[in-house]
């Protein structure tokens, strides 16, 4: 069967795309005959032969339904003409989610309608109902870890609905891999979503302007056809009943949306709340995070937001505002009592104290938070000062028992137990008496020292980041505040000074109280002092105390602390440099005193015992203490450069070296009782120290002799090796050394009763003299002979005991009898020829055989004795005298050898 007309063509469509319902105009070519003509129309897949209104064979009105196809053709279906095409195509564009109580211009699916509240009943806050895609355009997840973000962008969120939001955050997260030419469409989106809520109202107008005007068409005929009735005011017309029609439409759609628009109304009033809650979230929710925070000790966390806060809220007028921040106010004036208290707690350390005086100050605390933690510092710090003199007393007195006396022995042992050995060293040994309990002014020392080094730096450093303004401000801002802090720190300088030179004073006084107590005042000794001073220290432990001291000075200089409020420490350093040496030197004349008791009366090679080494090595170890002492550190003076100081010390060390020699006088005078057999003849560092005991000593004169030979050694060795070393180590002394020399020889005239003539003997020789008598053939008498064999013995002990000391003893000895004998020739009245020349050859005879040990004295006693005598007239008593002095020296050459010089060769030592 032929059809009569062509088939329908769609040749354009208008507008080309849009959503669903939108309003379309189709035009053609055999759009049909009339509107029964018109059976079918689809766009894009889907019927909207419903809403189709055919106007003309080329032109057909409709409105686009909810499609599958995003685009699709437009075919129109006619009886006439059967299925037509289309030469045009039409986008489906996705429709906006129009909420139920929102303004549209068309009716809308119930679907959509219904899906909404369904997803409303799932608990979907109206919040979330923002797109989820703001910018439009494909979102590409990036491999960016979360963690990451998290680490870039702290206390920042990627969600656009946080108050935190950060838009490079989101773009790394969902954009990272966008081209930029996309990134410029989606800056396009933004922008028609921006003015499209600009619109507002507007919008929703020129979106349903049609509809407008179909009803105002509509409206415009109905008028149009009543006027021409005239029935529009004629009760029970066509126009009444329209107006009641109408009035009862509007009742009942009030009647239905009442509940709904009530409820609408009570949800545009919890959203509008729900919005002031999450907007202003941060302030309502503050008080609690306030409190959490302090709990967790997050303070710098409480501090920014109450800035932020303050800054948003300080001077707001709103009610419910003003009520939240004063509860604001209330927890942050807690949090400053709370953090006042904990910087004023003690102790705490010094980052602590920065950290709460920087919160402080942010927090704008009133008054000077830092300064009261410094005065509170100084306070803290003389208690503890004052707290180890207190303790330490405390303790000697608990204690009960003075360990002092056993501290002084035991140190004793140690300094004159150590191996005696002339040309070694003089090292102190180790030995376990070390390892007794230090003296409890010592310990106060060390333990006031650590105070003092722990507790004052710190001080000083918060005192200088007070100063220069960093303890207020980590990054060195300059605020308002903080130049205000900085002007209130400088001119508390001199304040601060005065704390500084309160602590160095305190802590030289309490030293002074513990070891320098005649120094101080009877006033400033009741309140530093209290320590038991019987039993002085000694050098060692004075010497640890200045090296402590030391150590605080060195601490504080380091700080860079001025001078001048260090110089008190100085003087203390000055005055235990001094008051060590003095003591030093006391107790070495102690130790000295008790040496005789260490005399064994063992004579080595030379001649000579152990005691000069000892007291050369008493001396030594001295000298080795006063080393550090006696050091002159960097602002330190030397001490004898002191007047005072070096006559003291010189005059010390020569009342040492008398000591000494009238210890050598108390060992020649003891009696043989005295000596008995407390002399050891045993190694003093032997830890068996009664060992051994000497049975068989000499006599009381061989003892003497050894005395004798000691002195020679300490006049030619020992004395000059101390006066060296104490040139070395500052002492002027050598001049005063050499003098007490001469001290050392007054043992010489313990020998004279050796050759001393017995009183009967004296009257015998004057008569003898006098009388006239024949010379005997003889010669020489009995009596002077005996004088020489005395000699002779006496130079054979010497000789056995010390080589070199021979001519020493024999000059003595000699200048003694030569004395005698030049007495007793002075006692004759007269002498007859023969006593003349008797007592010549005499004189003679013992000049001529003790020749090599004449002195200047002996020679000239000699010559007195010999011009008392007459001179001889004749020839022959000359030539009889020389015969006479021959025949003796022959008949005694045996004797005399011992008197030849060859006899008296020096031995290599």
């Amino acid at each position: 069967m032929s059809r009569a007309r062509q088939p329908p063509l769609v040749t354009g469509i208008s507008p080309n795309e849009g959503a669903p319902w939108t309003k379309v105009t189709i035009r053609g070519e055999n759009l049909g005959t009339g509107p029964n003509d018109l059976i079918g129309l689809s766009i894009c897949g889907h019927n909207c032969l419903l809403t189709a209104e055919w106007m003309s064979a080329s032109k057909i009105v409709c409105r686009v339904g909810p499609a599958k196809d995003d685009k699709g053709e437009i075919i129109v279906t006619t009886r006439s003409g059967g299925q037509g095409t289309s030469t045009v195509s039409f986008k489906l564009l996705k429709p906006e989610r129009i909420g139920i109580l929102d303004q549209s211009a068309v009716w809308l699916d119930e679907l959509n309608y219904y899906d909404m509240r369904t997803d409303r009943n799932k608990g979907i806050s109206p919040l979330s109902l923002r797109p989820a895609n703001p910018l439009g355009i494909e979102i590409d997840k990036g491999k960016v870890p979360l963690k990451d973000l998290e680490n870039m962008f702290p206390s920042m969120s990627g969600d656009f609905t946080s108050e935190n939001f950060s838009a490079t955050w989101y773009l790394i997260e969902n954009h990272s891999s966008t081209s930029f030419e996309q990134l410029r469409a989606a800056v396009g989106n933004l922008k028609k979503q921006a003015s499209k809520k600009n619109e507002g109202s507007l919008a929703y107008v020129k979106g349903g302007l049609s509809t407008f005007f179909e009803a105002q068409d509509a409206l415009a005929a109905i008028h149009q056809k009543l006027e021409s009735d005239g029935t529009e005011k004629v009760e029970g017309s066509m126009t009444q009943r329209l107006e009641n029609v109408l009035n009862r439409a509007s009742e009942t759609a009030d009647t239905l949306f009442q509940e709904v628009l009530g409820r609408k109304d009570k949800a545009d009033s919890t959203r509008n709340a729900l919005n002031v809650l999450q907007r202003f979230k941060f302030l309502f929710n503050l008080p609690l995070n306030i409190e959490r925070n302090i709990q967790k000790g997050d303070y710098d966390i409480v501090i920014n937001d109450y800035e932020k806060a303050k800054s948003l809220f300080g001077n707001t007028e709103v009610p419910v505002f003003k009520k939240v921040y004063s509860e604001v106010e209330t927890r942050i004036e807690a949090l400053r009592k709370l953090l006042l208290d904990k910087l004023l707690e003690t102790p705490s350390t010094l980052h602590d104290q920065k950290r709460y005086i920087r919160y402080l100050s942010d927090l704008h605390a009133p008054g000077d938070p830092a300064w009261q933690c410094i005065v509170a510092q100084h306070k803290w710090i003389l208690q503890l000062m004052q707290n180890c003199k207190e303790d330490l007393i405390k303790e000697q007195k608990v204690g009960g028992v003075d360990l002092e006396l056993d501290r002084s022995s035991a140190l004793n042992r140690i300094s004159l137990s150590a191996p005696v050995k002339r040309g070694g060293s003089f090292q102190t040994p180790k030995d376990d008496s070390w390892h007794y309990k230090s003296p409890q002014q010592v310990r106060f020392v060390e333990k006031l020292s650590d105070v003092v080094i722990s507790q004052l730096p710190n001080f000083w450093k918060l005192w200088i980041s007070y100063v220069n303004g960093s303890l207020f401000s980590e990054t060195g801002e300059k605020s308002g505040q903080v130049e205000k802090l900085k002007k209130n720190a400088r001119q508390r300088q001199n304040d601060f000074k005065g704390m500084i030179e309160e602590v160095t004073r305190r802590l030289v006084q309490l030293v002074r109280g513990a070891l320098l107590p005649s120094s101080l005042t009877e006033q400033q000794l009741r309140q530093y002092g209290g320590w038991n001073t019987k039993t002085p220290l000694r050098g060692a432990w004075l010497t640890q105390v200045i090296h402590t001291v030391r150590l605080s000075h060195e601490a504080l200089s380091a700080l860079e602390i001025p001078n001048d409020l260090l110089q008190v420490i100085q003087d203390l350093l000055q005055d235990l440099r001094v008051h060590c040496l003095l003591t030093t030197l006391q107790h070495t004349e102690e130790d000295v005193k008790r040496l005789a008791e260490k005399e064994d009366w063992v004579v080595d090679n030379e001649g000579i015992t152990s005691l000069p080494a000892q007291f050369e090595q008493c001396m030594v170890q001295m000298l080795q203490s006063l080393k550090e002492p006696m050091e002159c550190k960097p602002g330190e003076i030397n001490i004898f450069n002191l007047d005072v100081v070096q006559d003291k010390a010189c005059e010390q060390c020569v009342s040492i070296m008398k000591v000494f020699i009238k210890c050598l006088e108390h060992l020649s005078t003891k009696t043989d009782g005295e000596i008995g057999t407390s002399h050891l003849s045993v190694d003093l560092a032997s830890p068996d120290l009664f060992g051994g005991i000497q049975k068989d000593f000499g006599s009381k004169p061989e003892q003497r002799l050894i005395i004798l030979s000691n002195c020679q050694y300490l006049e030619r060795h020992t004395f000059l090796n101390l006066a060296e070393h104490l040139e070395k180590n500052g002492f002027t002394t050598a001049e005063k050394i050499i003098r007490v020399q001469r001290h050392i020889w007054f043992l010489i005239p313990l020998f004279k009763p050796f050759l001393n003539l017995k009183k009967h003997e004296h009257d015998s020789l004057i008569y003898l003299f006098s009388f006239p008598f024949s010379l005997s053939d003889s010669g020489v008498r009995s009596y002077l002979k005996e004088a020489l064999v005395s000699i002779i013995s006496v130079h054979a002990e010497v000789f056995t005991v010390s080589k070199e000391l021979v001519s020493r003893v024999l000059s003595k000895i000699i200048e003694a009898v030569a004395e005698e004998m030049s007495r007793l020739m002075q006692c004759v009245s007269s002498f007859s020829k023969n006593g003349a020349l008797q007592a010549r050859l005499e004189i003679c005879a013992l000049r001529d055989a003790i020749e090599l040990y004449l002195t200047s004295e002996s020679l000239t006693s000699f010559k007195q004795a010999l011009e008392a005598l007459p001179q001889l007239q004749s020839g022959a008593d000359k030539k009889l005298l020389e015969e006479l002095l021959n025949k003796f020296k022959s008949s005694m050459k045996l004797q005399l050898n011992c008197f030849k010089p060859a006899s008296f060769q020096p031995v290599k030592r």
